[in-house]
């Protein structure tokens, strides 16, 4: 987990989505996906001053 986010690293969950994801329900789990597709493009942004790499990716 991110402690400054309260993301996991891997899947981009928070705690209490990962501990409630079984009693979801099918849109529950929906809604979740799309926080965690918003959240994983929000994590490949180039933070705002960041400078860019020879590679083209911003430094982390």
């Amino acid at each position: 987990m991110n402690e400054a986010t309260g993301l996991c690293h891997g899947c981009h969950r928070t705690i209490d989505e990962i501990a409630g994801w079984s009693a979801m329900s099918d849109a529950e789990k929906r809604a979740v996906l799309a926080r965690v597709k918003e959240r994983e493009a929000a994590s490949q942004r180039p933070e705002p001053g960041a400078t860019p790499l020879a590679s083209g990716r911003a430094c982390p």
